[in-house]
């Protein structure tokens, strides 16, 4: 009997090696068509039809490495092949392999090769949630773990560009490639569960904001990230291709990229362009990297279909789709394993101070490093720009840390943090991008004042909202509603005083007025009631 337990529902398997450390608890059917509900895994060859914490026991500490005077270069034999990983400066940092805390990376996907040697030691859990084993019959999920963790400096095969990363597998895809959200969302909390910082979504939904009938949006989907969100984890996400969509190329993340708080990645090519499939869009498109011609490990079952090919178990002998394998799915997994890099070095980090740190980074991506449309500052098509995984070490080295916001995700009234005590004064950020506004939640009876005061930050301008009771969703605003406004200069700090008129929680929403980010300073006080 090996050491591998196994329940009912799925294989649920608890590998040997276990680094989890124990999660602090906070409070807190049938097919559809395709491009609603459903999710398509994001790789650009088509015909693979699909819907698309706790800080666990993290260690605030920061491994103090030297900075490389010479880049660290693994010997794996076939890293000449892997053009991405220089592209993304991956090992520019390190002079030698580094020793990173282990950070456990969620891949849901397609299952994973657990026999593949690339892998040995590197998986810690897997789970299948569409029944059945977590064997990989498809490809996809073991071409996008190997990127993060294949064995690296083994001289062997290709470099995995998580030095650290132990892999948690979440199989969500069924026989005939087709994922229902609820499937989703159970990965994702059994992510979360089992110790997971970082999650990589190699899949999507198609989102048109122009038709809601063609709205891949789940609410399932968005509580399930909401819920990881809140445990610290960075949720990591392709922002899809547009073989689905009606036109090429498409003006929209899919989802779950284009949701809040999740990390969205976009794919460029060998001459540096943004890839014709790679959706475009102002807000969700955070940041590319390389997804075209891309080399990465492969099931040995399906490999060993081309006998004559001598690299068996990668995807240069896997069928014509992987053989060159192109796709934003293959672009976000190196975001991926730089959170997973980061997270080593800084185990305290919280997901939002991840994803600024690789965003505020990026090398803008402009027409003279071959990005011919983009326009070196933030733009629809590359984001922030090019993944550097390099700059976002050195900046954290140096000590250029986002400022952490302890009450993500509050970004509606369904998830807005709860003012309990009488006198509140903290900080908070707000991004136009990727958080652009921030809900409290204060209680007041009947005749009871409330007075807040909110000092912004940096390039951040403010609002302040006071809602009624009875506002179930943002969405739902109306004038009727609205208790209290702000009404101030740019810059200005904002003022509310407001004396309810019923009893109930009121929704304090602090909205970002300009196209910046930055953080503020609110004070809330209630008087006695």
């Amino acid at each position: 009997m090996d050491q591998r337990r196994e329940r009912d529902n799925g294989f649920e398997r608890e590998l040997p090696g276990d680094d989890r450390p124990a999660a602090r608890q906070l409070p807190r059917a049938g097919r559809r068509r395709k491009g609603l509900r459903d999710r398509a895994l994001e790789d650009a060859d088509g015909g693979l039809a699909v819907r698309s914490l706790a800080v666990a026991g993290a260690v605030a500490v920061f491994l103090a490495l030297p900075v490389a005077a010479q880049a660290f270069t693994p010997d794996d034999p076939l890293l000449p092949r892997q053009w991405y990983a220089s592209q993304d400066h991956a090992f520019d940092a390190f002079s030698v392999l580094p020793e990173l805390a282990p950070v456990r990376v969620a891949v849901i996907d397609t299952g994973i090769d657990l026999s593949h040697p690339e892998l040995a030691g590197r998986i810690a859990a897997t789970k299948s949630f569409v029944g059945g084993s977590v064997n990989d019959t498809q490809g996809h999920g073991t071409f996008v773990a190997g990127e993060i963790a294949a064995t690296i400096d083994n001289s062997r095969g290709i470099a995995g560009l998580a030095p650290s990363a132990k892999l948690l597998i979440a199989k969500v895809v069924n026989p005939d490639w087709s994922v229902q959200p609820k499937a989703e969302a159970h990965a994702i909390r059994w992510s979360v569960r089992r110790g997971a910082r970082v999650i990589n979504i190699s899949l999507g939904g198609i989102r048109d904001p122009q038709d809601p009938k063609h709205s891949g949006f789940s609410p399932v989907e968005q509580r399930a990230i909401d819920y990881a969100t809140a445990q610290g984890v960075l949720v990591v996400a392709a922002v899809g291709n547009s073989t689905w969509a009606p036109i090429q190329p498409w003006s929209y993340a899919s989802y779950p990229a284009a949701l809040p708080h999740v990390l969205g990645v976009g794919s460029y090519g060998k001459d540096g362009d943004v890839s014709l499939f790679s959706n475009r869009d102002p807000i969700y498109v955070d940041l590319i990297a390389p997804g075209e011609d891309m080399l990465s490990l492969f099931p040995r079952d399906l490999t060993a279909k081309s006998p004559s090919c001598d690299e068996q178990g990668y995807s240069s002998c896997g069928p014509k789709p992987y053989r060159h394998a192109s796709g934003t799915s293959f672009s976000a997994p190196q975001a991926s394993a730089a959170a997973a890099v980061l997270f080593g070095l800084r185990p305290s980090l919280q997901p939002d101070q991840v994803s600024t740190l690789l965003e505020r980074d990026a090398n803008p991506a402009s027409p003279d490093n071959g990005c011919l449309q983009c326009s070196g500052s933030r733009d629809a098509l590359s984001g922030w720009g090019k993944l550097d995984v390099g700059a976002a070490v050195k900046a954290l080295r140096v000590g250029h840390v986002p400022v952490p916001d302890r009450f993500e995700p509050n970004d509606d009234i369904r998830t807005g943090t709860h003012i309990r005590s009488g006198h509140a004064h903290f900080r908070a950020t707000i991004d136009w991008w990727d958080d652009p506004y921030d809900v409290y939640r204060v209680h007041l009876s009947a005749g009871q004042s409330v007075t807040v005061a909110a000092a912004p930050r940096l390039a951040a301008d403010i609002s302040l909202v006071l809602w009624k009771p009875g506002l179930p969703a943002l969405a739902y605003a109306v004038d009727s509603l609205r208790a209290k406004r702000s009404v101030h200069p740019p810059g200005d700090t904002e003022h509310i005083h407001y004396r309810a008129t019923a009893p109930g929680w009121y929704s304090l929403e602090v909205l970002l007025a300009n196209r910046g980010s930055g953080s503020y300073r609110i004070r809330i006080n209630k008087s006695s009631s």
